[in-house]
């Protein structure tokens, strides 16, 4: 639970066309254009809950042909608080959802403050249980099972908790506050099942290991799965395996020859990660580098990026990645607004060929969006030069663009003493010419550029290398003072003498997420501009150092708007036979929820 930062689905447009309720879709977008004016930071692609707060994925799967994402959720308010509650919504597609009845509430003497974070597993036979951190009467985190009422449900649309629960209480040693978010659990060659839960003892952040038989019955094992004492505490915590000879995702048990193991752990605002080894006779996780919490270390994203939850979809044999982006501005503006946070649009993820890093871009589905395309080729940019990318709906634009650099033997040097990123980019932001960089993309942008989000490198001359650095400068964002304008940075491991600098962004109203180095760099932001909103918005590609640069490939799709909502009825069956009917647009009020 990340509490220090405080279906057919979409409606398968063309299928409901058919079916007599393509006015009701059209009144919907009708709806959602108007709510677009009066609401411009609701996005268009991204989910979102209809209103109030929204943080931590919980409990993804896929089953039965049918995507579940399971989220923490106020019923309440706009801001975090007690009576946090399991949202549930479904997906065919990753793209377009259906919002469904909560899945958990606070009900128990065991949950009865709270229902916090958690994981699915499937079990054999296709059987999913979830573990969730329960907040009970005594503010005491404690772990909770739950299973399906109805396992021939697609939809999983009712649960019921375990009637032994809590099966893990903080054990001797540990604070009652600092023990919550159990993971998937994997099964080893002995048949045991083992989860870890994230916390925090003496300075040291922890991945506290438990073993079951059954899955009913948990003892911890003598020491962590994992430690490191230059942390703080670990919320959401992840553990699961990469293959190394393949993009393939492998299935959280999986453990051979040819897997590292990911260990990722939430904390000081960001998703960190470190790749190594697991050892199973000694039940403990080896990893390759120290996870200092430092800017050294190996981040999921390193903008405003949290509690990200992976699981692996046994449908398209790929491991999947969500994670929570929460607001920018103040708790008056999300009172205001009616809503804060939103999920970060879903990824693949797997490991580099290298094996020191992972690799992530959006999701394949993500293309079913895609609308007029305007496309540039070879285009070369001068020094201080900017060139529109017209014709394309600037608020809610996927770019993809690739850099080539004709002379990198001019490049300034690198000093030393540059070690930071982050700094590095506040330091040297989209307003300091140098002679490679900066160069990327304006987005967000006013016609006088009085706004604007820059996302773009610069490139050094380091001792028997290039250096490639990519920012994400925020400083400009907004006319508004009372933002966050943090701008945020990481040095991207490609050598540009035999690579081309490509980047790709996701444009969504008050979302920037974007992928260097074909995703090994992630950099998502929030940003609130004034002036540069839905028509107004403008999109550049700009090159601001002293030296030119080509753009050798530029692709710009405006977007269209994803199906989120509600709807009064779901039945079975295959995508192309699912039916969701009065499905209201993200943008617009809460109706009722899909039932069967």
């Amino acid at each position: 639970m990340a509490t220090t930062l405080f279906l057919a689905i979409g409606c398968l447009c063309c299928a409901l066309l058919s079916n007599g309720i393509g006015a009701e879709l059209e009144a919907s977008q009708s709806r959602s254009f108007t709510t677009s004016r009066a609401q411009p930071y609701r996005t268009s692609y991204h989910f979102q809950s209809p209103r109030n707060w929204l943080n931590d994925p919980n409990g993804l799967m896929y089953y039965k042909g049918v995507y579940h994402l399971f989220y923490q959720y106020n019923p309440h308010s706009a801001l975090f608080g007690d009576g946090i509650v399991w949202a549930h919504s479904v997906s065919y597609d990753l793209v377009n959802w259906v919002h469904l009845n909560h899945a958990l509430e606070p009900s128990k003497p065991f949950d009865i403050i709270s229902c916090w974070s958690g994981s699915a597993t499937i079990l054999p036979g296709n059987r999913p249980v979830i573990l969730y951190t329960g907040i009970d009467a005594n503010y005491s985190q404690v772990q909770n099972l739950a299973i399906p009422k109805n396992e021939s449900d697609p939809f999983l649309q009712e649960w019921v908790k375990f009637s032994l629960n809590p099966i893990i209480v903080p054990p001797k040693g540990i604070e009652p506050d600092n023990f919550r978010d159990p993971t998937t659990a994997w099964q080893g060659p002995d048949g045991k099942w083992r989860i870890i839960v994230g916390s925090w003892k003496n300075d040291k952040g922890m991945a506290i290991l438990y073993q079951s038989d059954d899955f009913f019955h948990w003892s911890k094992s003598e020491q962590p799965l994992f430690t490191s004492s230059k942390t703080g505490m670990w919320e959401c915590p992840d553990f699961f395996p990469v293959s190394t000879e393949s993009t393939n995702g492998v299935d959280t048990s999986i453990l051979n020859a040819s897997t590292k193991h990911v260990m990722k752990a939430s904390f000081n605002s960001h998703d960190y990660y470190v790749l190594g080894t697991y050892k199973l006779e000694l039940e403990r996780f080896l990893p390759d580098d120290d996870l200092a919490g430092s800017s050294m270390d190996l981040r999921l994203d390193y903008g405003k990026y949290y509690a990200s939850k992976s699981f692996f979809d046994s449908a398209k044999n790929r491991r999947l990645l969500f994670g929570w982006v929460n607001e920018s501005d103040s708790t008056e503006d999300d009172i205001a607004k009616g809503w804060s946070g939103l999920q970060a649009f879903p990824r693949e993820i797997w490991l580099d060929r290298s094996g020191k890093q992972l690799i992530q871009r959006p999701v394949e589905e993500i293309k079913t969006l895609r609308d007029k395309n305007v496309g540039v080729k070879s285009l070369g940019l001068d020094g201080g030069s900017t060139y529109e990318v017209s014709d394309i709906t600037a608020s809610q634009v996927d770019v993809e663009v690739a850099f080539e650099l004709p002379r990198l033997e001019e490049a300034e040097p690198m000093d030393p003493n540059w070690i930071d990123p982050q700094i590095l980019c506040s330091e040297k932001n989209a307003s300091v010419s140098g002679k490679y960089g900066p160069f990327g993309l304006l987005a967000l942008a006013t016609e006088d550029l009085r706004e604007q989000t820059a996302i773009f490198f610069r490139v050094f001359r380091g001792q028997n290398r290039y250096v490639v650095l990519m920012c994400s400068d925020q400083s400009r964002s907004s006319l508004r003072n009372e933002v966050d304008k943090t701008t945020y940075g990481a040095f991207l491991d490609i050598d540009p003498q035999v690579e081309k600098i490509s980047l790709r962004t996701l444009i969504d109203h008050s979302i920037i997420e974007s992928f260097g180095g074909a995703g090994k760099v992630c950099i998502t932001s929030r940003v609130y501009p004034v002036l540069a909103i839905d028509e107004a918005a403008r999109l550049y590609t700009f090159n601001y150092g002293t030296l030119s640069v080509r753009v050798e490939q530029l692709d710009a799709w405006s977007m269209r708007k994803a199906r989120i909502g509600h709807g009064e009825s779901l039945s079975y069956g295959e995508p192309s036979a699912f039916r969701c009917e009065n499905i209201s647009s993200a943008g617009s009020e809460e109706g009722q929820s899909c039932a069967v």
